[in-house]
């Protein structure tokens, strides 16, 4: 009875189980996702020990999901451990620009920014953060969170003024 061996020939020309396989994709990616996934559970819990779980949670449930998770799998298991957290969905911000704003340029430091930036509602932090930070387009966002483009667009506009007036008043 010949026995058939199970694995694969890696890089290097050695045999490498199936499972040793897997855990070297597994890898693979989540060292290319893991700092942008934490950067973005820091930035909505403002708390690292909260932050560490949910990207870790985040990357188990993508894995969970499929072996070979893309961004948008990534992205999509993010926000959904995000919603366990906090309400995502509709923007909640709609302010208008405050004719009291002093102009903040050439005088914001990055303390402040950051200060503001954890203070927005989590819907208008997530487009700001998938916008201005991750370089997402709008009808990425807005497919992400099941809002329009417009809705995107507005929630962005919105979260800037909102940084703006907050960072005025740290300032």
């Amino acid at each position: 009875m010949a026995g058939s061996f199970q694995g694969v020939i890696n890089d290097v020309g050695m045999f490498v189980s199936p499972a040793e396989s897997q855990k070297v994709q597994y890898h693979g990616i989540y060292s290319e996702h893991g700092h942008r996934v934490y950067s973005l559970a820091f930035w909505m819990t403002d708390n690292e020990l909260v932050a560490e779980q949910l990207a870790s949670n985040t990357f188990l449930r993508a894995f969970a999901s499929t072996g070979t998770p893309t961004t948008e799998q990534i992205d999509h298991a993010f926000l959904t451990e995000v919603r366990e957290l906090t309400p995502v969905g509709a923007l909640t911000l709609s302010c208008a620009a405050s004719p009291h704003i002093q102009s903040v340029y050439g005088s914001v430091k990055r303390i402040d920014l950051e200060r503001a930036l954890v203070q927005l509602p989590a819907t208008e932090k997530l487009v700001f953060l998938f916008h201005d930070v991750e370089g997402y387009n709008h009808e990425r966002i807005g497919r992400l969170l099941g809002i329009s483009e417009r809705e995107s667009q507005y929630g962005l506009h919105q979260a800037r003024i909102q940084i703006r007036e907050l960072v005025s008043r740290i300032s």
